[in-house]
């Protein structure tokens, strides 16, 4: 895979040299919220059913996302999660790159369904993945166990549809 384009954005698989940036947005506060401690292998950990991509700003590396492929025929589908550095935030970047991969994994990868679950009180994720075309399926409750408290929170469940090969507008 090369460089996927979009309207400001630029996704392009992480290099060796995208480790340090990711390491340092990975534990802004605003990120660390949403996404736990650092693990000590990140980025270049194992992640073997899936494939990270920087996002990239005016060259710069911004964040990444990450997606999950799953392969069966009868299940075909591919999970979607993203992060920014904070300085990034609300101005739309997030926005551009859920499209811009949310276009590559259907138009290119011939998925009809995207999913992502994300926190019921991250507002912000929220709006963008609704901008993208994203609807809200429902509520896992209790399904995901905070890492530094150890309590179980909810996950809001999100998908993006689009049997005909096309994204919603």
């Amino acid at each position: 895979m090369s460089e996927i384009r979009g309207e400001r954005v630029v996704l392009r698989p992480l290099e060796p040299r995208d480790h340090d940036a990711l390491r340092a947005i990975r534990t802004t506060p605003e990120v660390a919220r949403w996404w736990g401690p650092l693990e000590d292998d990140f980025p270049e950990g194992d992640y073997p059913d899936g494939t990270r991509l920087a996002v990239l700003v005016d060259g710069h590396v911004a964040g990444m996302v990450q997606y999950e492929e799953e392969a069966d025929r009868s299940w075909r589908h591919a999970d979607v999660d993203i992060f920014l550095a904070p300085d990034h935030h609300g101005a739309g970047l997030g926005t551009d790159a859920m499209r811009t991969v949310a276009r590559y994994l259907v138009e290119e990868r011939g998925h009809h369904r995207l999913t992502l679950s994300t926190s019921p009180d991250n507002a912000g994720a929220i709006r963008c993945y609704e901008k993208v075309g994203f609807t809200r399926i429902g509520i896992a409750h209790a399904s995901e166990r905070d890492p530094v408290t150890g309590t179980w929170n909810d996950e809001l469940l999100m998908d993006l549809v689009a049997l005909d090969g096309t994204l919603p507008t």
